[in-house]
C-alpha cells in the first residue's frame, strides 16, 4: 500500500521555510549592525561604490530597514511586496559584492557583522555569492507562494 504524497503540504512546508527563514536571516543581519555605525560605515566604504558621507548615511539605515523587512515577513505582512523589495535588496548587495570581487578588492562583507579590521582573505567572494542566491531564491519563492498561514496582512 503507497501513501500519496500530499504535494500542497510539501510546498506549504517550503514557503513557511522561505518565509521565517528569511525573516530570521534579515532580523539578524540588522541587529548586528544596529549600534555599529563606524563599523558598518568602514565595511560600505570598503566596497569603493560609495562617497564617506553617503556610507555614513547608509551605515545608519541599513539595520534598521533590514530589521523591518525580517518583521514584516515573520508577522507576514505585506508578503509579495516585502519579498519583493527583498529580493532587490539582495540583488544590490550581490552587485556590490560581485563588483568588489572583479575589481580585486579585498574587503570583509558586513553581511552578518561589521568587521572591517577582520582579514580580508577570510571573505569567500563565491559561497557570499552562493549564500545570497538561495537567499533570492527564497525570497521569490515567497513573492510566487507565500505562506498566508499565521499572517496579519499577507
Amino acid at each position: 500500500m503507497t501513501k500519496k504524497i500530499d504535494k500542497k503540504l510539501i510546498l506549504d512546508v517550503v514557503s513557511a521555510f522561505a518565509r521565517f527563514y528569511m525573516a530570521y536571516i534579515w532580523i539578524k543581519a540588522g541587529v548586528a549592525k544596529l549600534g555599529e555605525p563606524l563599523s558598518v560605515m568602514q565595511s560600505i566604504k570598503a566596497y569603493e561604490i560609495f562617497t564617506l558621507e553617503w556610507s555614513g548615511y547608509l551605515a545608519n539605515i541599513i539595520g534598521p530597514l533590514e530589521i523591518i523587512g525580517g518583521v514584516l515577513l515573520l508577522l507576514g505582512l505585506f508578503l509579495k511586496t516585502s519579498a519583493k523589495v527583498g529580493t532587490i535588496v539582495l540583488a544590490l548587495f550581490m552587485i556590490g559584492i560581485g563588483q568588489a570581487w572583479l575589481r580585486g578588492l579585498g574587503i570583509d562583507c558586513g553581511c552578518f557583522e561589521a568587521n572591517p579590521e577582520q582579514d580580508a582573505q577570510v571573505m569567500n567572494y563565491m559561497m557570499t555569492l552562493l549564500r545570497d542566491t538561495f537567499y533570492i531564491f527564497l525570497m521569490v519563492w515567497t513573492m510566487v507562494r507565500p505562506f498566508k498561514k499565521f499572517a496579519l496582512h499577507p
